[in-house]
């Protein structure tokens, strides 16, 4: 790509273009300045940053000797801690103490909710998420397996008025759960007016009231009979539309037309695992879409059917309320996920030839863009801007990202902590020490979250020289999973997170399985996590269900009671490998077919397609939210098996060339798809998945991306 001088950087074109046009100018920011300064973090910082990549390698390598000299035996817990404590993979814990963040806004201090997380480099799915803050319960439920389709209860082309009657049952239900009527059931209402400020629910011969009169706390009125009543339940607001001209509301008794609830309240707008990156060219349409978030402005037009739909940001929800107007947002409070510490970028060249780290390429422009926010205030009404920072390992790491974010501070002319930071508790060195992690980071964090799969593959790739891990099914089950997740929201109150950040769980993968998430992902909120993240807007609608349910702040208080002094170390730190089994040949074929399937199903489309996170079908044809993170516990299992030899090199390629073809058949309707069984030699997306596995024990942290990033760009290149 054309590059440009400026100082001692060559940049990109199209990104020095982009940002002296659509970013500099209008921001008046003074260029000359702004490049020695961007220039000035780039040199102090990328040597600090291979340091710290180099630590990992080399701790990396202790650890595995560690494993080789121990082998065939059982390891004593308290002597590997020990030896982890010597190698500064475990650091000392200080002193108890509490987050000091400061101008936080309420969606990630008060209100417990869904996080939706999504590709920032698709405009239309960027947009969909941010206007999810609002979402309709009766389309939740009708459209999803929440309702059983039935015989009389089917989807059908058309609206099914039997479907509809068991969306407004449920609809119902959920109001009498949490907003219950002093006396009767919403089930009876014929009608809900407003009377001097009150709310009144007739029913066929009397009157009544909500028995939490509190919980009622606005309305608009459109016309005679058409109104919204505003509910109240744990912080979450709910709106009631009444509107008998509708198609729902004409057949309802009380002309109830949906009820609309709080849904995400939180989104991560994606540049890391969701996203196919590897040039300037898709870094800048990350930075444009994050733009036009920033300054109001991002549209998508695309076709619907046989319509064409424009999207654009939503208006802010105004009510009358019991002492005055209620200003609502109609926007879920965006963060932003820059890329960790590992990858380079060739957007910017310094120093001989180096491609800038992509990580700091992001803190400073995705922060540039930012300002824009500053100035309008369309996201964070507190002036902050929120960065959630991936795959960090301990807390050296932590206090290299703090660091950072003050020099983007100064080079902005921000004031000192705007820039907030998201710690993703994914890496094993930074669950074990995760309350130092936090102290590095304790004015400027507003997140912790885990992330089981990305946890799971740095666990699998951490115990490489232990021994075979066992089968994939059987880690969700392993001691430390549940020891990492309660660890993890434990630390976090202990560390004062409770009523000032979020503490987060991950994703519900399966978006078509909506049901089972609503039966399920409850646990969330039970664990005293205040926010979990979900697939869809849809999702994040039904899963704002669970916390009508839950009070979370609640549970968050009782369980630092509980817990006053739990230490989770030893549980985390029983590494998920079998000593001894004997797998049998049913087991390993099904093992290696579905990681198989996976890895190839999911890189087939970041390669060829630049896709960084999809719905893939899995060896049953269920639909599964594949990102780089699924990827990697994938690739990395079977590179286990692989230097165990559990399994062959042989015995895998056969698999995966037998898989391919299933991929292929999978993808036969997708009309830009290009089918690896053609010409498995010359098939760059078959080879790099085959590659994940086979060089998985070299790979830095079993990390995908130095692999797709390098057959992504070859692939570019071909076409170019």
């Amino acid at each position: 790509m054309e590059k440009v001088i400026k100082n001692k950087l060559k940049i990109s074109k199209v990104l020095y273009e982009f940002l002296e046009n659509d970013v500099l100018s209008p921001l008046n920011v003074n260029s000359d300045l702004f490049w020695k300064g961007f220039e000035e973090i780039i040199y102090k910082f990328s040597p600090l940053n291979k340091k710290l990549l180099e630590k990992r390698d080399e701790i990396k390598n202790l650890i595995d000797d560690f494993y080789k000299n121990n082998k065939d035996k059982a390891i004593n817990q308290e002597e590997y801690i020990s030896f982890l404590k010597d190698i500064g993979y475990i650091v000392p814990e200080g002193p108890d103490f509490k987050i000091e963040t400061e101008n936080v806004d309420e969606e990630i201090a008060k209100i417990a909710g869904p996080q939706l997380v999504v590709p920032v480099t698709n405009a239309r799915y960027s947009l969909n998420a941010a206007n999810a803050r609002w979402g309709s319960l009766y389309d939740a439920l009708y459209g999803t397996d929440l309702i059983p389709e039935e015989d009389q209860t089917s989807k059908g082309n058309n609206y099914n008025p039997k479907r509809g009657q068991k969306v407004i049952e449920f609809g119902r239900n959920f109001l009498d759960e949490h907003f219950p009527l002093t006396n009767g059931s919403h089930h009876d209402a014929i009608s809900y007016e407003i009377e001097n400020k009150k709310l009144i629910i007739n029913f066929q011969n009397e009157k009544t009231t909500l028995k939490e009169t509190q919980k009622f706390v606005g309305f608009s009125e459109k016309s005679k009979d058409t109104r919204s009543i505003l509910l109240k339940n744990n912080n979450l607001h709910v709106e009631i539309v009444i509107d008998p001209n509708q198609l729902v509301g004409k057949s309802d008794k009380a002309g109830i037309n949906d009820i609309i609830l709080e849904s995400a309240i939180t989104t991560i707008q994606d540049c890391e695992d969701s996203v196919a990156a590897v040039d300037a060219e898709d870094k800048v349409l990350a930075y444009k879409n994050w733009l036009g978030l920033m300054n109001g402005s991002l549209k998508s037009t695309f076709q619907k059917g046989d319509k064409v739909v424009s999207r654009e940001l939503n208006n802010n929800k105004v009510f009358e309320g019991l002492n005055g107007k209620i200003h609502l947002s109609g926007l879920s409070l965006m963060l932003i996920r820059n890329v960790g510490h590992l990858m380079t970028n060739p957007a910017i060249i310094y120093e001989e030839n180096k491609e800038v780290p992509e990580g700091i390429m992001d803190g400073v422009i995705t922060s540039l863009i930012a300002l824009f926010d500053i100035q309008n205030k369309i996201n964070s009404n507190e002036g902050s801007i929120y960065i959630v920072k991936p795959k960090m390992h301990g807390p050296e790491e932590v206090a290299f990202t703090n660091e950072l974010f003050e020099s983007v501070e100064n080079l902005l002319n921000l004031n000192k902590y705007t820039i907030k930071i998201g710690i993703m508790d994914e890496e094993r060195r930074t669950t074990v020490n995760l309350k130092e992690c936090i102290r590095q980071a304790k004015h400027r964090l507003v997140f912790i979250n885990t992330g089981f799969l990305d946890r799971t593959g740095d666990e699998i790739h951490t115990a490489m020289e232990a021994g075979p891990i066992i089968p994939k099914p059987e880690i969700k089950n392993a001691d430390w999973i549940d020891a990492y997740e309660k660890n993890n929201v434990y630390i976090g109150l202990k560390c004062g997170l409770s009523g000032k950040a979020q503490i987060g769980k991950g994703m519900w993968a399966m978006p078509d399985l909506m049901k089972d998430m609503y039966e399920q992902k409850i646990n969330h909120p039970e664990s005293g996590a205040n926010t979990a993240w979900v697939p869809s807007p849809t999702a994040a609608t039904i899963h704002a269900l669970h916390y009508h349910k839950i009070n979370i702040f609640s549970i968050q208080e009782q369980l630092l009671k509980e817990k006053k002094n739990a230490n989770y170390l030893h549980k985390i730190l029983n590494v998920p490998v079998t000593y001894g089994q004997n797998f049998s040949t049913e087991l390993i074929e099904r093992e290696i077919n579905n990681n198989a399937q996976g890895i190839l199903g999911y890189v087939v489309r970041w390669i060829d397609q630049g896709v960084g996170c999809s719905k893939v079908p899995d060896i049953n044809n269920i639909g599964l939210m594949e990102d780089r993170a699924t990827c990697r516990i994938s690739s990395q299992h079977l590179a286990n098996w692989l230097h165990h030899e559990i399994i062959s090199e042989e015995q895998l390629l056969n698999c995966m060339k037998k898989m391919a073809k299933v991929v292929d058949n999978q993808n036969v309707n997708d009309k830009n798809y290009q089918p690896m069984s053609m010409d498995f030699e010359k098939s760059i997306a078959f080879n790099a998945a085959l590659d994940l596995i086979l060089m998985g024990t070299k790979s830095p942290s079993g990390y995908t991306e130095p692999i797709l990033h390098e057959r992504r760009l070859k692939l570019k290149s071909n076409l170019s």
